[in-house]
């Protein structure tokens, strides 16, 4: 069986403090689950967070980047794939994981979460402001969901994954 590939999005250079912490220990309640954690892969913000935090729960980090160079990546990214696509790069994002998790909320997180949403993949919303959160509810309300705290998260995601098979738009 395979495990669980769960897409943890967030603010890069612009993730505030909490949202770094939120992020770290959500990489580090993934991992415990035997899930796989997937981020943008750079050394900055959530990305970072949330790996260094499955790192140190011993599990599997994967980091989709941007760019060409992997030597970009966090040290904590253990597979790093380099698209050389941009932010292109925030579709493989979707596409690899089951459920995606955004931690906080930027430009980029955005994106990937409307690219969820027409892939009609499960949303989770932690430390999003009230805005972020009545837009994404709006557009799919089926797909979105609010967690108050990483543990919350955690509960949800095992809901989710009990309903297999996940709902995968093909177009």
């Amino acid at each position: 069986m395979r495990r669980p590939v769960i897409g943890i999005m967030g603010p890069g250079e612009n993730a505030t403090e909490q949202d770094q912490q939120l992020a770290y220990q959500l990489g580090q309640q993934v991992a415990q689950q035997n899930w796989v954690v997937l981020t943008g892969g750079r050394s900055v913000g959530v990305m970072e967070a949330a790996s260094r935090g499955a790192q140190a729960a011993g599990g599997l980090t994967i980091g989709i980047l941007p760019g060409t160079d992997a030597s970009a990546a966090s040290t904590a990214v253990e597979i790093v794939i380099p698209t050389g696509i941009g932010y292109g790069r925030n579709l493989v994002n979707v596409l690899a994981s089951q459920i995606v998790v955004a931690c906080g909320m930027g430009c980029g997180t955005a994106s990937e979460l409307a690219l969820a949403l027409k892939m009609e993949k499960p949303v989770i919303l932690l430390n999003c402001n009230a805005q972020s959160q009545a837009f994404f509810q709006s557009l799919a309300p089926t797909y979105v969901t609010v967690a108050a705290d990483p543990s919350a998260v955690i509960q949800k995601i095992q809901e989710l994954l009990q309903q297999e098979p996940l709902s995968v738009k093909q177009n």
